[in-house]
C-alpha cells in the first residue's frame, strides 16, 4: 500500500514553518496516542503515520530530500523504530514536555550558540532552462560574522560583561501568586552577557550584512514550487552557532508556445482550412528541435495529436512525457476577388453533394429542426 504524502498526513502546507509542523504533530499525537485510544488499531496506525511524517519533516536535510524525491528520498530514514508498546518513546511526556517547555521557557539557563535562520530565494527560470537543467548565478544578502570584532560585538580589547539583571544566567524569574515563570532576561536577551562598548562596524551585533554570489545547479525537469537546498548558505548563527540553509524555490515563467502540465507539454497548431480538408505535413516545434506532424484529411478544430517522448523528463526520474498538439483550423481573411469566386464555387459543389461531406453540420441542423418541432414554434 502506497504511503500518503507527509504534508497531507500532518495537515500542513509545503511551505509550513517548523513551528507549524510541530503544532500539527502535537495535535495529531494527542488525538491518536495509544494511551488515549486503547485497543484502537486505527488510531495506533494514524499515530505511527503522524510520527513518521514529523520525524522526516522536522529534519531539514530529510525534508529537503523528501521535497525533491518524495518517499524514495527518505526510505529507511523515517520513523519505523516503534517497539512493542513503546512507539519509539512517543509517550505523553515528550508531547507535554514540548508544550510546557515552550510556554515556560523549559530548560532554563543561558542561551548559547544558536543556529542561524533558513532563508528563501525565488529563482525564475524559462521553460527551456527548467526542462534541460542549468547553472544559475544568484546574489543574496547574508549576515556574516564581523571581521573587526571576530563576532563578539565588542570593540577590540574589550570583552562582554556579565549582565547585572540576571547575574549571567540569561533567565529571570517572575512570580504571580502561586505561579512562577522563567523567561529570557529582557536586558541581555538571554545571553547572560552585555556589551558596554560595542564595535563600531557591527554596532554590537557581532555580524554584518553583506551580498554574496552563489552558483545554483538546477537539475533537469524541475517545476514551479520545487526547492533546492544550499546547506550553510543561510543566515549566520548567533554567538558562534552554525549558519542556516538557503532554499532556492523554482518559479517557471509562462512560455509563448507551450503549456506544461506535469511531464506533458501542450501547444496549439494553427492550420489552414485547405490543409485541414486535404491533409498534409507540418513542421511543429519541440524543446529538442523541429519534427514533422502528419495531418490527415478532414481534420477538425480541437483534434489532438500526441508526439510521444517529446515532453519533459521528471526530475525524480521516470519516462519522459508527451507533446500534445491541438489543431486549430484558421478561417482565411482579406480574400481577393478570385479567392471569393473559388470559395463560392466550392460552396455550391458542397451543397449539391449533400450532407456526406459535412456530417456534423447535417446532424446539428437535424437536431435543431427536431427541437423546433417538439417545442411547436
Amino acid at each position: 500500500m502506497s504511503k500518503r504524502d507527509y504534508y497531507e498526513v500532518l495537515g500542513a502546507s509545503k511551505d509550513a514553518s517548523q513551528q507549524d509542523l510541530k503544532k500539527a504533530y502535537r495535535r495529531l499525537a494527542m488525538k491518536y496516542h495509544p494511551d488515549r485510544n486503547p485497543d484502537d488499531q486505527e488510531a495506533v496506525a494514524k499515530f505511527k503515520e503522524a510520527k513518521e511524517a514529523y520525524e522526516v519533516l522536522s529534519d531539514e536535510q530529510k525534508r529537503a530530500a523528501y521535497d525533491q524525491f518524495g518517499h524514495a528520498g527518505v526510505n529507511g530514514q523515517a520513523g519505523g523504530g516503534a517497539g512493542a508498546g513503546g512507539f519509539g518513546g512517543g509517550g505523553f511526556g515528550d508531547i507535554f514536555g514540548d508544550i510546557f517547555g515552550d510556554i515556560f521557557g523549559g530548560g532554563g539557563g543561558r542561551r548559547g550558540p544558536a543556529r542561524g535562520a533558513d532563508l528563501r530565494y525565488t529563482l525564475e527560470l524559462s521553460l527551456e532552462q527548467a526542462v534541460h537543467g542549468c547553472e544559475e548565478k544568484i546574489r543574496v544578502p547574508s549576515w556574516d560574522p564581523c571581521e573587526v570584532c571576530d563576532g563578539s560585538g565588542a570593540k577590540a580589547g574589550e570583552q562582554p560583561v556579565t549582565c547585572p539583571t540576571c547575574a549571567g544566567m540569561g533567565q529571570v524569574r517572575m512570580q504571580q501568586g502561586f505561579f512562577a515563570v522563567q523567561q529570557p532576561c529582557p536586558r541581555c536577551h538571554g545571553t547572560g552577557k552585555m556589551i558596554t562598548d560595542p564595535c563600531n562596524d557591527c554596532h554590537g551585533e557581532g555580524r554584518v550584512e553583506k551580498q554574496k554570489n552563489l552558483s545554483v545547479k538546477v537539475p533537469a525537469g524541475v517545476d514551479t514550487g520545487d526547492r533546492i537546498r544550499l546547506a550553510g548558505e543561510g543566515e549566520a548563527g548567533v554567538n558562534g552557532g552554525p549558519a542556516g540553509d538557503l532554499y532556492v524555490v523554482v518559479s517557471v515563467r509562462e512560455h509563448k508556445i507551450f503549456q506544461r502540465d506535469g511531464k506533458n507539454l501542450y501547444c496549439e497548431v494553427p492550420i489552414s482550412f485547405v490543409d485541414a480538408a486535404l491533409g498534409g505535413e507540418l513542421e511543429v516545434p519541440t524543446l529538442d528541435g523541429r519534427v514533422k506532424l502528419k495531418i490527415p484529411e478532414g481534420a477538425q478544430t480541437g483534434k489532438l495529436f500526441r508526439l510521444r517522448g517529446k515532453g519533459v523528463t521528471p526530475v525524480r526520474g521516470g519516462s519522459p512525457g508527451d507533446l500534445l498538439c491541438r489543431v486549430v483550423v484558421e478561417t482565411p481573411v482579406n480574400l481577393t476577388k478570385r479567392q471569393r469566386e473559388l470559395l463560392e464555387e466550392l460552396r455550391q459543389t458542397l451543397e449539391e453533394e449533400g450532407s456526406s461531406q459535412s456530417p456534423r453540420a447535417k446532424s446539428w441542423f437535424d437536431g435543431v429542426k427536431n427541437f423546433f418541432e417538439d417545442m411547436k414554434f
